[in-house]
């Protein structure tokens, strides 16, 4: 749990019920996806950067980084959506690098 966001953290605490619903529907979503899991994962942290949702980004670069992802790709998944929304993703880029790195 120590890559899992605060805000994450409280939901499984403080709402079981509607988490547990939440993390079926994101098991069944996963499951109905035809990208292989790292490059899900790799979408994922996209979307995360461009909606500057940092707390999910250190569990995310991890599992990516489990799935094979190297640091050159966790670098341009984080800066993928710079045409679209421009230096708004780069403000993950320093998460993202320190989750990848730290051991």
């Amino acid at each position: 749990m120590a890559n899992v966001s605060n805000a994450f953290q409280t939901f499984i605490r403080e709402a079981p019920e509607q988490q547990q619903i939440w993390m079926d529907t994101v098991e069944r979503l996963g499951q109905a996806s035809k990208l292989d899991p790292k490059t899900e994962e790799l979408a994922y942290i996209a979307v995360l950067a461009a909606v500057r949702m940092h707390g999910g980004i250190p569990f995310h670069v991890k599992h990516a980084k489990e799935l094979g992802a190297t640091r050159d790709e966790i670098i341009s998944t984080v800066l993928v959506g710079l045409p679209a929304v421009g230096n708004t993703v780069i403000e993950v880029l320093p998460a993202a690098l320190k989750a990848f790195d730290d051991e």
